[in-house]
């Protein structure tokens, strides 16, 4: 396989994942997200940002994270963040604390 061609569908893969956490799966909260995987929307957008940011585009973490979210993080709080339970700020506390 060529290097374009690994680039083209290492794309798709993002876009299709980018797609899943954020059109198919807004129940799934970043907190738990977290506590199973170790990563979440948020890691997904600064690891965004700071690629922009390595090829020399300036990106604030506030643009990287519309531009992964396609929406500002008031809009996408308000429209599918729910309360984290206290069991999951417990494991949160306990394994990234």
């Amino acid at each position: 396989m060529d290097d374009q061609t690994r680039i083209e569908l290492e794309a798709a893969a993002f876009r299709r994942l980018q797609k899943h956490l954020m059109q198919d799966r807004t129940d799934a909260q970043n907190i738990d997200m977290m506590n199973l995987a170790g990563f979440c929307r948020n890691c997904l957008a600064r690891w965004y940002q700071e690629a922009a940011n390595e090829r020399g585009i300036e990106m604030s973490k506030d643009e990287g994270r519309e531009a992964f979210y396609g929406m500002t993080m008031a809009e996408w709080k308000a429209n599918h963040q729910t309360e984290a339970s206290a069991e999951a700020k417990e494991a949160f506390k306990h394994s990234h604390g």
